[in-house]
């Protein structure tokens, strides 16, 4: 006998109302009708309203959808690679605005004051003020968080442009190193590991040794951080946080 439309209503977490309007535009109709002439949908029914709740979770009007659902060259299977595809440009839109407000945050909490204009020149792809932060998170790092603060907020847009282009600097020093297979124990990826750890001495905090494994670790184990060697190349980030191992081990 199929399924009521309260019962779709309530598999599906829409009202009963919208499936009513969906059948009146032919966008979804039931595939059977009770004795009584009320609407029964059948799993093919509710696959194709899954497929609708997917295209409009993705902003596709009701015309768009009906069109796309009723073109003979679409499967199931293809439809949700497509919606997958969609769904993962989403999510990577959805995580670089985050990244973006999570940039905005530490701003005002560092008491960076820059024009709108300026943090979109400035900041780019690059948080500044991480190691700060986790430096008094993970390891109680007070007067390394007060330091990084009192230096930060004197610092101009010149300034911030200095420290982006460092730290890109010493980036792109890493994933070179890498990309050629210079072992991270090596002179050369350990050369790189303790420029990385003078930047940050010279722009925000006293980083010692132990301060600077203890960021390696987070390189790899906090997908935040993480990410910003990965999308680089792959296994970027284990390399950098070995190589500051090996460059901290003889000063152990």
């Amino acid at each position: 006998m199929g399924y009521s439309v309260g019962q779709v209503a309530r598999f599906a977490g829409v009202t009963v109302r919208t499936l009513h309007h969906y059948d009146e535009i032919g966008l979804l109709r039931p595939s059977e009708r009770s004795a009584a002439g009320y609407r029964r949908y059948s799993d093919p029914d509710l696959d194709r309203l899954q497929q609708v709740l997917f295209y409009r979770e993705l902003g596709f009007s009701l015309e768009e959808i009906a069109v796309i659902l009723d073109d003979p060259g679409m499967d199931q299977v293809t439809h949700l690679r497509r919606q997958h595809e969609l769904l993962r440009r989403r999510i990577g839109r959805l995580e670089a605005m985050a990244a973006a407000v999570e940039r905005a945050m530490e701003a005002r909490k560092m008491g960076i004051s820059l024009t709108p204009q300026e943090r979109f020149e400035v900041f780019g792809d690059v948080d500044p003020e991480q190691y700060a932060e986790e430096a008094e998170e993970r390891w109680g790092g007070t007067d390394a968080f007060e330091q990084s603060r009192r230096r930060t907020a004197r610092y101009t847009k010149d300034d911030w442009r200095a420290v982006t282009a460092e730290a890109g600097e010493v980036l792109q020093a890493f994933a070179a190193a890498f990309a050629e297979g210079a072992p991270a124990d090596g002179e050369r990826a350990m050369d790189v590991a303790e420029r990385h750890r003078a930047h940050i001495t010279r722009w925000f905090y006293d980083c010692t040794y132990e301060i600077h494994k203890g960021l390696g670790e987070m390189y790899v184990t906090d997908p935040r951080f993480a990410a910003n060697y990965e999308r680089v190349a792959e296994g970027l980030s284990r390399y950098v946080r070995d190589a500051i191992h090996a460059n901290a081990a003889p000063h152990a």
